[in-house]
């Protein structure tokens, strides 16, 4: 029973309730028409005819009486037969009619509940928490309770669109409001730098004060790409992965000299912003380079369609990534065993942006760890 939809269970306890009064309703009708039958009747001498001889009489009165009552209870017990036969097919039919005109009105009673849930999967399906948020159920109809439900749904959506949307807008705002003043400090400790008449003690601590700077300024840069990426694309240009692929590894591969960069390029043609694909495929390289073995590392980079999709695989050598930790690192700001990222091996925003670029073009991205060490991440997009 638990199995069952709501429209099958509510079908079959119309259906339920129907039979159990038709059931009840026969057998009162059934009662009624016994306690109404002719009750049986006798013969006395009176009913006999005049010239019936006396001796044979009182024997003819018991064979005509036995007669009668067997003819009467005949006729008694074919009545009620046939009441409950002819009673019990209608029953059964008008129960298969009820039943079905149940499914019926069931149906159309909880369709108002199929469109929220229609709603609320679309919603639960987006590509990017927070998208999707527009939609709203609209239900029309008579003010009942699954109206208010309705309505109460729409309200709760258009305050977390409200507030997913204030939340894009305050990263985006805050991270072009703080470029500005990192461009200033590097422009005055350049200069100071630069001066004829600088230290040695002051050309250190500009050179510190810049690679502070610049760490900073390349988080306001991935918060801001992360902003951006959540948004909805507009518009899409025509890309080719391996294109792509082929530029970001020629620009990341002298990070690391001591790690090895192997490439199989297959065409793999999409669609969408060329500058966020190029990101993405710039994070993935460079998080596998820089999460690498120190020596006699290696990264393996591939793209091709995958049962028509194009695909991009970025595989490295590094140390063991439990399977656990593993969606962890996609979180902003979170990196291997869940740590705070501090020090100099990035801020946890790659694969992170990776995710949040690869859902905002209708695509997904995984990773999966390797036996020997290091991390196998597959994105996967729409074909152009």
């Amino acid at each position: 029973m638990k199995r069952l939809t709501i429209r099958a269970r509510l079908t079959l306890i119309y259906g339920g309730l129907f039979l159990l009064a038709g059931v009840v309703l026969l057998a009162v009708t059934y009662v009624l028409v016994d306690q109404r039958m002719p009750q049986p009747f006798g013969v006395s001498l009176r009913d006999l005819p005049k010239n019936t001889p006396q001796q044979h009489s009182g024997q003819n009165i018991d064979n005509l009486r036995a007669l009668v009552q067997e003819v009467q209870d005949e006729a008694k017990r074919n009545a009620l037969e046939s009441l409950l036969t002819q009673g019990g097919i209608a029953l059964i039919v008008v129960s298969t009619v009820a039943i079905a005109f149940g499914w019926l009105l069931a149906g159309r009673a909880l369709q108002p509940m199929h469109q929220i849930t229609g709603t609320a999967r679309r919603i639960a399906g987006a590509d990017t928490a927070g998208r999707g948020l527009h939609e709203r159920i609209a239900l029309t109809g008579p003010r009942d309770e699954v109206r208010e439900l309705a309505d109460t749904f729409d309200e709760m959506l258009e305050r977390l669109d409200r507030s997913f949307d204030g939340q894009r807008r305050f990263v985006a705002n805050a991270s072009h409001e703080l470029r500005t003043p990192l461009a200033l400090n590097r422009a005055l400790v350049e200069l100071a730098v630069t001066r004829p008449d600088a230290s040695a003690e002051t050309r250190r601590l500009g050179e510190s004060l810049l690679a502070v700077n610049e760490r900073h300024e390349r988080l306001i840069d991935g918060l801001l790409t992360l902003a951006d990426s959540e948004n909805e694309l507009t518009e899409r240009t025509p890309v080719d992965l391996a294109e792509v692929c082929a530029h970001t590894t020629d620009q990341a591969g002298g990070q690391a000299p001591g790690v090895r960069v192997r490439r199989a390029l297959a065409p793999a043609p999409t669609s969408g912003d060329p500058v966020l694909l190029e990101r993405l495929t710039f994070n993935l390289v460079e998080n596998a380079l820089r999460h690498n073995l120190p020596a006699d590392g290696w990264v393996e980079v591939r793209t091709g369609l995958v049962g028509g999709r194009p695909t991009l695989t970025v595989t490295n050598s590094g140390p063991v990534v439990p399977g656990y930790d593993v969606e962890t690192m996609f979180q902003p700001f979170r990196r291997l065993s869940r740590e705070r990222v501090v020090g100099a091996r990035g801020f946890g925003l790659g694969l992170s942006i990776v995710r949040a670029v690869a859902r905002a073009h209708g695509g997904t991205a995984e990773a999966q760890p390797r036996p020997g060490g290091g991390l196998v991440v597959t994105v996967t997009l729409p074909p152009a």
